[in-house]
């Protein structure tokens, strides 16, 4: 690295205007033009990666709902569950994640702040005294005697100095101004994904919920299903205590009403793991979280837009992101190519500089520094290239982490929009076979109440349809999951107006 440094001094013996212009400008063009013509050197700089293709980004002709559009912004509103709305707020308000993420964004700001402060002019008030000994074989060796008629009282002096400094680099290449880009890219990436730490949360506390609330319509049809069991159970005792069956068919009924209350115990426990994970979410304490009650589940209310295209990298706040994150890596590549660049800076004094304290703030102590340098790097072992290199390699990861995310994000929305769709089929079948379940279970009813039939037989009718109707509550409970990961996939409300720029543009980085 070369640097040139013009200082002026009250003290310098004055030269003709027109002598000293022409003295300057042969020495600067002596000095630079060499040394302008050794500068470092780019090699090897890569072309970008390839941002995704618009076709990629669409889902398959046969993957659709009944419904249509985006969800809205408070999508878990459409449940018309007040508690639901209750523990949603409850978690925005507390959630430890949320706090970390609204830091990121504040950190990030505080970056850019910083950044940007660099590049403005820099100002300090400098003061100083010094206790020294003057060398009597040094530069001021003069001033090591006594001598008044020179002014030297020595060896020991008391020297000062005070005044203002100022400092400002010249930013002709724009790479400062390319650092204060990235710094503002890398706040807009933490923005989003505080939007997705947002979205993240409050589909979990509703996954949650609806667990706890499929638990609660699972636990009911259980306690049904073990009324069959234990009325099967006293019919099989009391018919073997007369002798009029084996043991055999007393056991194996006692069998299956130990395995319905393993089910309502494990169950029940699932209840309490729910609730615990739901409070941690929501960052409360065991008082703080409000009484969930059984309520009834909801209808499916999931929609799927009729197209995706680049409107899907708007919507999904986590692809915002690194969309926000690869727009950095392009500006520190461009602040990487400025660096191969001649750098102009001016560094200035004024203030009063004494070799003794009493002279200090006299007019001939009067001291002004005009430094304008220009800084050329020449040889640098590589390190410029390397620096570039790593800027455009790690460019070119988060583009190609982009692309991957993207793919990732219309997988996500395929696989659920599929889900659902062949859930609501299974739903429509379990519904059907309840119903020939049901008139089987009718049918016995009928046969008991008009004495064709014994009650054992009623009674035992029922256990299909309340185990058909468990399995369709776990149906249920699947389409629900389905429709908040669906929901999810699709970003969840957020909409960023900054829509993703043509691939093509970042040809030119």
């Amino acid at each position: 690295m070369t640097r040139f440094a013009l200082v002026l001094r009250r003290r310098l013996p004055p030269l003709p205007h027109v002598r000293a212009a022409r003295l300057a400008g042969r020495w600067l063009a002596s000095l630079a033009l060499p040394l302008l013509a050794s500068c470092a050197i780019i090699h090897h700089d890569s072309p970008p990666a390839a941002m995704i293709a618009p076709q990629q980004i669409r889902l398959a002709d046969d993957i659709h709902l009944a419904n249509e559009g985006w969800p809205s912004a408070r999508w878990w509103e459409q449940y018309h569950d007040p508690q639901l709305d209750t523990l949603v707020e409850l978690a925005l308000a507390h959630a430890p994640t949320l706090a970390i993420a609204r830091e990121h964004v504040s950190q990030a700001h505080a970056q850019v702040e910083l950044i940007r402060a660099g590049s403005g002019l820099q100002m300090s008030a400098l003061a100083a005294a010094d206790r020294e000994r003057v060398s009597s074989h040094g530069f001021l060796s003069a001033y090591a005697s006594h001598d008044p008629a020179i002014g030297a009282f020595g060896p020991w002096y008391w020297t000062g100095l005070v005044g203002v400094d100022a400092h400002y680099d010249i930013d002709i290449w724009g790479k400062q101004r390319d650092l204060v880009r990235a710094a503002i890219g890398e706040q807009n990436a933490r923005r989003a994904e505080a939007a997705q730490a947002e979205l993240e949360l409050s589909a979990g506390v509703a996954q949650l919920y609806y667990s706890i609330q499929i638990t609660y319509a699972s636990l009911d049809l259980l306690r049904q299903l073990r009324e069959v069991r234990a009325f099967e159970l006293d019919t099989r005792s009391a018919r073997h205590e007369r002798g009029l069956e084996a043991l055999t068919q007393t056991a194996g009924a006692r069998a299956q009403l130990l395995a319905i209350d393993q089910q309502i115990a494990s169950t029940q426990e699932q209840v309490v793991h729910a609730r615990e994970a739901l409070r941690a979410l929501a960052g409360v304490g065991p008082d703080a979280l409000p009484a969930i009650a059984p309520v009834p589940l909801p209808a499916p209310s999931v929609s799927l837009p009729s197209a995706l295209s680049y409107e899907l990298l708007a919507r999904r706040p986590d692809l915002q992101a690194m969309r926000w994150l690869v727009q950095a890596s392009f500006d520190r590549i461009d602040a990487a190519k400025a660096a191969f660049y001649p750098s102009f800076d001016i560094t200035a004094f004024f203030g009063f500089n004494a070799l003794r304290m009493r002279d200090l703030f006299m007019h001939s102590s009067q001291q002004i520094n005009l430094i304008p340098g220009l800084t050329l790097p020449i040889f640098d072992g590589g390190r410029l290239n390397a620096n570039l290199h790593g800027a455009r390699t790690a460019s070119n990861t988060l583009i190609e982490q982009y692309d991957q995310a993207v793919l990732d994000a219309v997988r996500d929305v395929a696989q659920s929009g599929s889900e659902i769709d062949d859930l609501d089929h299974r739903v429509h079948l379990q519904r059907d076979r309840i119903d020939a379940l049901r008139f089987a279970s009718d049918s016995a009813e009928a046969g008991y109440q008009t004495g064709l039939s014994d009650r054992l037989t009623a009674m035992q009718a029922k256990a299909p349809v309340i185990e058909g109707r468990l399995e369709l509550v776990q149906l249920a409970g699947d389409e629900i999951e389905a429709g908040i990961v669906l929901t999810k996939a699709l970003g969840g409300g957020y909409r960023s107006d900054d829509l993703p720029a043509d691939p093509a543009a970042t040809k030119a980085h």
